[in-house]
């Protein structure tokens, strides 16, 4: 259905017209939708246009915004060739934008300071409470309600996530209120308590079945909530030590997370490959909701492309990363007792890790890649097969993809469960049990393996067992983190590689520190490799002069070719020219806000305030 393939009719563009402010703010339209508004056929069309805003998947042509691989590529996971990418240093010039599009800021994974969802979702409430109310069920008023309200919570938990305190508007208005059109910043905390009232709202009325595939239901609705009130519960804790409003969010994702898993519907199924390559997720009890692509209907994306094999990867997944996968007897590398666990070249983590590293990245090294380490995580089995062919077909090549893309799967309800009820531990609540771990991370360490998979020597990883998990569980674990919760983030490390969730992980856990370079060396590395026997080519050029190649030895000494020295090319990779981002300091969890926009308030008379620390 049209429903989820999201090929919309933009009739809110019909509603909306009108505002062309910098800042784009809530304002009441033009009386253009008199007519509109009748039915929930009416509603439906209108909220047409917040799916594709929402539940991004691949995004479609070109665009990377909100996309796996080519969007979400900032965090500890990534290495690139010469100066890694450095966090914002100044202020800029403007960052405003009147798009309806998809807009964001890829360093912050979030929307730009753009208000103009916030306004479509408050001028749906008010008409749904102003209009429709006497022709609506109270059953229906209270599910569409609910609805408008779930996106309104969703758009200001992403600004909030990108910029902490901003203006909170709950109605639309008239464009001659200048006291609210130009009003300050409202506290963080003021803002999420609206967003937390919204959830409640919804979580409470919103329909656990639709008639129409993929319209929002509670079990849709429920897992945004449980993800985004984790990200708030833990930001609270780890940035403001705020205990008790803590344990409300937390204690509301795991709520929400319970709801879904009571249900039965859904479980862990089908292998990892399958959920990202596959050209029909149709089914797939995995998946709470996904975004279908058909190329033969126009609608498609280039991520596959980017997971071929041919194209490149810059930046590409680093040593940090890989080394964070667990081995398959459900031990880290340091203390695990499968034979050549502490190899870290490709080969041998293949076969030693979790089956997710075979899922996520390519078997062999490849130049593609800024580390030589490839993921292929975003395209089926075959698609990789054609990259040497001279002839890739169109599904895994240019902008005519078609794999669907599981926008909320059920795996990340688990974590997102199992986190909460961590955190909570730690916060006097009820302890983890095992029968807890049994029921969410060693669900999705059973997740079957596919043939290939299975062919190469790959095997399930062993369950966790709660008991083992003691403070030298792990050499390499964060002191500042208890042992289980370090184990769980590890797993989210896995599972959501290239996904929405590691740069916004790092900030809730007020871990950007992480990805100091010059602290965490193994972020700026690709793995072990024998270039002399696995990539001869890459050391000299096509007349034969030796190419500057750098490998670093386990001492710390970094090689580089210089034509007499080939025997000695044997280490982990050092991308080509890579130096170290610039400094930053805690400023960087949060963006500033542009001048143009300061000096716009200015020019009303009013103040618009700048980000802490900016």
């Amino acid at each position: 259905m049209k429903k989820y393939i999201y090929n919309f009719i933009a009739i809110a563009l019909l509603i909306l017209s009108g505002c062309n402010d910098v800042l784009d703010r809530p304002e009441k339209t033009q009386p253009t939708d008199d007519g509109f508004w009748k039915s929930e056929a009416d509603i439906r069309l209108y909220i047409n246009d917040f799916y594709p805003q929402y539940f991004v998947g691949y995004n479609s042509g070109w665009a990377t915004q909100y996309a796996p691989l080519r969007g979400y590529f900032f965090a500890d996971d990534f290495a690139s060739q010469g100066k890694q990418t450095s966090f914002e240093n100044s202020i800029p010039s403007s960052r405003g934008s009147i798009s309806l599009g998809t807009v964001w800021e890829p360093y912050y994974a979030g929307p730009t300071w753009n208000f103009a969802w916030v306004k479509n979702s408050n001028i749906l409430i008010d008409r749904i409470e102003n209009r429709m109310k006497d022709r609506l069920t109270e059953e229906a008023y209270k599910h569409w309600l609910g609805v408008a309200r779930f996106f309104r919570g969703f758009e200001y938990h992403r600004l909030v996530s990108v910029f902490g305190d901003v203006p909170l508007y709950t109605k639309p208005f008239e464009n001659s209120d200048q006291e609210e059109m130009w009003k300050d910043r409202s506290p963080r905390s003021e803002v999420m308590e609206q967003v937390y009232e919204d959830f409640k709202f919804s979580f409470e009325h919103i329909r656990s079945e639709d008639i129409e595939a993929h319209n929002v239901t509670k079990y849709i609705a429920a897992g945004f909530i449980s993800r985004i009130m984790l990200f708030e519960g833990t930001w609270v804790k780890y940035h403001e030590g705020n205990t008790e409003l803590a344990k409300k969010y937390l204690t509301f994702a795991k709520e929400a997370a319970n709801f879904i898993i009571n249900s039965g519907k859904y479980k862990i199924s089908g292998d990892f490959k399958k959920l990202f390559g596959s050209f029909d997720l149709k089914g797939h009890e995995e998946v709470i909701i996904y975004r279908h692509y058909d190329a033969s209907k126009g609608v498609s994306h280039h991520i596959a492309s980017y997971s071929n094999g041919y194209e490149s990867q810059h930046p590409g997944p680093n040593l940090d990363l890989a080394t964070a996968f667990i081995c398959n007897d459900g031990k880290p590398y340091q203390n695990s007792s499968i034979e050549g666990a502490d190899k870290l070249d490709i080969k041998n983590m293949i076969k030693t890790r979790d089956p997710r590293f075979e899922a996520t990245f390519l078997d062999h090294p490849k130049t593609q890649s800024a580390t030589l380490l490839y993921a292929s995580k975003f395209i089926d089995r075959d698609g990789p097969l054609y990259w040497n062919s001279g002839n890739i077909p169109p599904q895994y090549s240019s902008v005519t993809n078609d794999n669907d893309y599981p926008v909320l799967r059920y795996a990340e309800v688990l974590l997102s469960w199992i986190e909460a009820k961590a955190e909570l531990e730690t916060m006097g609540e009820a302890t983890v049990s095992q029968a807890d771990i049994d029921l969410s991370i060693n669900a999705i360490r059973a997740r079957p393996l596919d043939n290939i998979a299975i062919q190469k020597g790959i095997k399930q990883t062993d369950t966790m067992q709660l008991s083992e998990i003691t403070e030298d569980f792990d050499p390499s674990r964060d002191p500042d983190v208890t042992p289980l919760i370090w184990e769980i983030r590890r797993e989210r490390r896995m599972e959501f590689v290239y996904e929405h969730s590691r740069l916004l992980d790092l900030k809730r856990w007020k871990k950007l520190d992480y990805m100091n370079n010059e602290i965490n060396k193994y972020t700026m590395l690709g793995l072990w490799i024998n270039i002399p026997e696995e990539l001869p080519s890459i050391l000299e050029d096509k007349d034969g002069n030796p190419i500057p190649v750098q490998v670093v030895k386990k001492d710390g000494n970094i090689i580089t070719y210089d034509g007499s020295n080939r025997d000695q090319m044997v280490g982990f990779y050092v991308p080509t020219k890579a130096v170290p981002r610039d400094p930053f300091t805690d400023r960087s969890y949060l963006a500033p806000v542009g001048q143009a926009q300061i000096d716009q308030y200015a020019d009303k008379g009013k103040t618009l305030s700048q980000t802490k620390g900016w």
